[in-house]
């Protein structure tokens, strides 16, 4: 019972992030999902980051608790067993992501932070979804596998956009890609727990079929 509470942990958060990029953009007049990154909602001086942040923190302590939940179903399952410490740390890293400036100011140290720790908690997802395929049969795999794919395709049209945002120039589409690797992620995530509640089997060793 207590490793499906934490499973539904990654469900909770999923509905969770879901939820904050539908909602917290109402309270910023002017703010265009489409065109602005995800990122500009908890910017130093946004007006959405005080919601943003404790909501954040939520979503991040509930990450956490998933991947160990991850971890505690997979006693022999050694691709899952990574697959949760990955969410546990990709959580981790959540709590101490420095904001980035507003659209048009200059770029400065806490910028730069972001984009590395971007960088670093994409890598983790990339990661995570990779030994998470590893860990299931051939249906899970492929489902993966189309969850990486959409990662690098509309990763890259979002990196071509980005240095945009600090030279304010237009971003037409850069919160569209974005949104489409979030939900994306949030999914695989919501597939990840059912599949473990489903199959706990499976999950406790691994499955080649």
């Amino acid at each position: 019972m207590g490793r499906r509470v934490l499973l539904a942990c990654g469900i909770a958060a999923s509905l969770l992030y879901a939820a904050m990029n539908v909602f917290i953009p109402m309270q910023w007049d002017g703010y265009s999902s489409a065109a602005q990154a995800v990122s500009e909602l908890s910017a130093i001086g946004a007006p959405t980051r005080p919601l943003w942040v404790p909501l954040g923190i939520v979503y991040t302590l509930l990450m956490v608790a998933f991947g160990w939940g991850v971890r505690a179903s997979a006693p022999r399952n050694r691709p899952l067993r990574v697959a949760g410490g990955l969410l546990i740390a990709g959580g981790l890293i959540g709590l101490f992501w420095p904001p980035m400036q507003l659209r048009g100011t200059e770029f400065s140290l806490t910028d730069a932070l972001h984009i590395a720790f971007t960088m670093v908690a994409l890598l983790c997802m990339f990661l995570e979804i990779g030994f998470g395929a590893a860990a299931f049969g051939k249906r899970f795999r492929l489902y993966s596998i189309a969850t990486l794919v959409i990662f690098v395709v509309f990763g890259v049209l979002t990196t071509l956009e980005a240095p945009r945002i600090a030279a304010n120039l237009p971003t037409p589409w850069i919160g569209v890609w974005e949104r489409i690797n979030i939900g994306a992620f949030l999914l695989w995530v919501v597939a990840l727990a059912v599949t473990i509640w489903r199959n706990p089997a499976a999950a406790a060793e691994r499955s080649g079929s």
